[in-house]
């Protein structure tokens, strides 16, 4: 069953650049750079950027995670050998089309540079990589809830201006708790009549009112994790209609506290109620998985058969964020297996 998966050409709405570096990339930019941590081996490395067996599930031990990787973020040159890395991972695991979301405030934290430059090096990295590897690539610039919405309308003009480059999303993340999305409502307005893509974090450490609130305020299009909408059958009803899509990353749900084991996740039950769903891996270097590595956890764990798996695949290539004709081309690529 694992060497089915990883032949099944699959899509990936869903994966952060922030965290799906290669771990001896980040050795290399250590030894480069000197930084001050203990020691540049793999080995050593490993327990400040992934979840270990010991690690505390927690959203401050998985959030900590990426402040410690922040650190690396130091140059046009490094930002773009992440870039092709984490597209040619993508191609080895045979993804046929990812959209690779990042934060520029987040790789931007040491440089302090203009955001458009920020994306136009990841555009430049992703778009040539792609047509090497024979995989498509788009991508989403988000924007942190906790951080200001001033940061948000720079990201959004960076992400305006690179729209004919591989852009076609717009995404909200960072710390739900505390940080209701409602303030970041013209941003995403203006998104919206541009014509982007709207995704935003929700109901992964806050409740159902939080994924209620961003699809009447923000009006998103899709939900990244979106796993507590359970917790109010009505929403997953009205959601089901609408045919909202869910973006479920169920091991980075664990690894983050969120749920206590794969068994318990409410994958399944999301589907019984009529969601649409996609699986995505959210972080492969923090929760050390790749998509296929996934895929076969929510057929071991969840019960889920081959057929499921498969039809998971279209589900994201109808959600991706791309013109009617080229989902169709993209449908198409899915129907080899």
């Amino acid at each position: 069953m694992d060497a089915h998966i990883q032949t099944l050409p699959k899509i990936e709405l869903h994966r952060h650049l922030e965290g799906s570096w290669r771990l001896q990339t980040l050795c290399d930019i250590a030894r480069e750079y000197c930084l001050p941590i203990p020691a540049y081996d793999l080995e050593s490395m490993r327990p400040y950027v992934q979840i270990m067996p010991d690690t505390p599930r927690t959203w401050a031990e998985f959030l900590g995670k990426f402040r410690f990787i922040r650190q690396f973020f130091r140059s046009k040159t490094i930002i773009q050998r992440v870039t092709r890395e984490i597209v040619a991972d993508a191609a080895a695991d045979n993804i046929r089309y990812m959209e690779l979301r990042f934060t520029p405030q987040a790789l931007n934290n040491i440089m302090g540079c203009e955001y458009g430059e920020v994306v136009a090096w990841v555009c430049q990295a992703s778009q040539k990589a792609a047509a090497e590897l024979g995989i498509q690539v788009r991508l989403i610039v988000s924007m942190n809830r906790h951080e200001s919405v001033a940061i948000g309308e720079a990201v959004i003009e960076a992400a305006l201006a690179y729209r004919n480059e591989g852009v076609v999303g717009i995404d909200l993340a960072g710390q739900e708790d505390g940080f209701p999305c409602i303030p970041f409502e013209s941003v995403f307005e203006r998104a919206k009549r541009e014509g982007l893509g709207v995704t935003v974090h929700a109901g992964e450490w806050m409740g159902s009112d939080s994924i209620r609130q961003s699809v009447e305020t923000i009006k998103a299009d899709r939900i990244g994790h979106g796993i507590r909408v359970i917790e109010d059958m009505a929403l997953v009803e009205q959601l089901a209609s609408r045919g909202t899509v869910f973006e479920v990353c169920p091991t980075s749900n664990v690894d983050s506290g969120v749920v206590a084991r794969l068994e318990d996740h409410p994958l399944r039950r999301m589907l019984q109620g009529g969601l649409n769903i996609t699986v995505n891996t959210d972080d492969p270097l923090i929760s050390n998985i790749t998509l296929s590595e996934q895929l076969a956890q929510v057929i071991q764990y969840q019960g889920l058969s081959f057929d499921i798996i498969k039809q998971l695949q279209i589900n994201a290539a109808n959600a991706a964020f791309l013109p009617v004709d080229q989902r169709a081309a993209l449908l198409a690529q899915l129907d080899t297996v």
